[in-house]
């Protein structure tokens, strides 16, 4: 459904993790700040391209995939940056916030609940939901993507 355009939002990713990073898997995981700035800026960049072209957002369900797609190419980029799928899916959830901050919702009506509600998993450690970072429990959330 995504067409070229979450593509787009990856290639940029690369071109800026070469760019401004040293290359693919050169950023080590407690690089907060540096991943922080990536995952801002591809996000950044995805957002700005649905504000800047329409027809993308009418393309994506009137927009309902916007938060999605963007979260996806920040995810990745995270990963694709340090080389750590969990880092990844860190900053997954830092652009949904992220997205919830600029445009005051992620979606429509209450279905912004569930792209929310993994942030508050992702750095807590419960032996009674799995191993750490990897393996996930039974509560954790499943996304509607």
């Amino acid at each position: 459904y995504t067409d070229n355009i979450l593509e787009d939002y990856v290639y940029y990713a690369i071109d800026q993790i070469k760019s401004k990073y040293g290359g693919l898997a050169k950023l080590g995981p407690t690089d907060n700040d540096k991943i922080m700035d990536l995952a801002e800026d591809v996000n950044g960049y995805a957002l700005s391209s649905y504000e800047k072209y329409p027809a993308v957002m009418e393309t994506h369900f009137g927009g309902s995939q916007r938060s999605t797609v963007a979260a996806a190419a920040t995810g990745i980029a995270g990963s694709m940056a340090t080389g750590i799928a969990d880092v990844g899916l860190n900053c997954w959830y830092y652009s949904m916030l992220d997205h919830k901050e600029r445009s005051g919702r992620l979606g429509f009506y209450g279905f912004d609940l569930q792209d929310q509600c993994g942030s508050a998993n992702s750095y807590a450690y419960r032996s009674d939901e799995g191993l750490p970072a990897e393996a996930r429990g039974p509560n954790y959330p499943n996304y509607a993507m």
